[in-house]
């Protein structure tokens, strides 16, 4: 099934068949609808989220699995299961029904304190590794391999790097990305969110409210996690969420590599399908800045890291 199929006319029926308590609530289109998944108010207080292909139908599991009790040991909110459909004639893949999480998805213009936010932030990734990881579901294909290894994503990486070597600075790119790959995560596994974009983040008064969307979480390195640290802080804001998430060198320069692959495919894709866009390519994921700035910034900070 299409994702263009996901409609309020297919979730009325399917609630209709599975929920007929909830059937005539208002079903109405969300701020960010999602790609993973495709999300839809529900009345009021709750949600309607759908796997947009089969590839991410087994983050329904592991949310309602896990997320009741994730939510107990942070300190803002995170979504919380109300129902979970089943696969059907109408719809092939499981879904889910959650508790609407108020707030606006975090942007600049909705953040005056940034600093704020990254010490918040911080906060809530640091009280997330603390939480007891035996047992998680470990890192790998359900996550898209965030919180595993990332030699998983190197041959993209580097035809990213190679199309991209007249934009770019390829050397520099090249120094960051084996870096990054000379280093693991040494501890125990630890529970990461597996996809920290300013999208993921609800915000009330300037504040954070909510973390949400944990369809690629699990229990791996965390390093995945900071490249919020780029793709939305920067200056002392980005120093604030260093100091509060308090990892060390060897998973910040981890997360280069994180930021660097991200930012190169989704680079490498404008400059071969949209190149009058490659200037804003990455915004529609809640960045701050284009992926080039984002590259930038990235291969800078490994110059002063590695210059110290």
């Amino acid at each position: 099934m299409d994702r263009n199929a996901i409609t309020p006319d297919l979730i009325r029926e399917l609630l209709e068949e599975q929920f007929p308590q909830w059937a005539q609530l208002p079903i109405r289109p969300v701020e960010r609808p999602g790609w993973d998944n495709i999300t839809m108010r529900l009345g009021d207080t709750m949600s309607v989220r759908l796997p947009s292909a089969e590839m991410y139908s087994a983050q329904v599991e592991k949310e309602h699995r896990w997320l009741p009790s994730l939510r107990r040991y942070l300190p803002v909110d995170i979504p919380r299961p109300l129902g979970r459909g089943e696969p059907g004639s109408r719809f092939p893949r499981p879904w889910s029904v959650y508790e609407w999480l108020p707030g606006h998805h975090a942007t600049v213009d909705r953040v005056p304190d940034l600093v704020g936010l990254a010490v918040e932030l911080g906060r809530f990734l640091a009280a997330l590794y603390a939480v007891d990881g035996t047992g998680g579901p470990a890192a790998g294909r359900h996550s898209f391999y965030r919180g595993a290894s990332l030699s998983h994503w190197d041959e993209s990486a580097w035809t990213a790097i190679d199309a991209l070597a007249d934009v770019i600075d390829a050397p520099g790119a090249t120094e960051v990305w084996k870096t990054a790959q000379e280093s693991s995560w040494t501890g125990s596994p630890v529970w990461y969110h597996g996809d920290m974009s300013a999208a993921n983040l609800l915000v009330q008064g300037g504040r954070l409210s909510a973390v949400i969307d944990f369809g690629t979480c699990g229990v791996g390195d965390p390093a995945c996690d900071l490249v919020i640290a780029w793709s939305f802080f920067h200056g002392d804001s980005r120093a604030a969420f260093r100091r509060e998430v308090s990892l060390d060198d060897a998973t910040w320069a981890r997360a280069r590599g994180w930021m660097l692959w991200k930012a190169a495919v989704t680079l490498q894709h404008a400059f071969v399908e949209t190149p009058d866009l490659m200037g804003s390519a990455g915004m529609q994921f809640g960045w701050r800045t284009g992926a080039l700035q984002v590259i930038e910034d990235v291969l800078a900070e490994h110059r002063h890291a590695t210059a110290h």
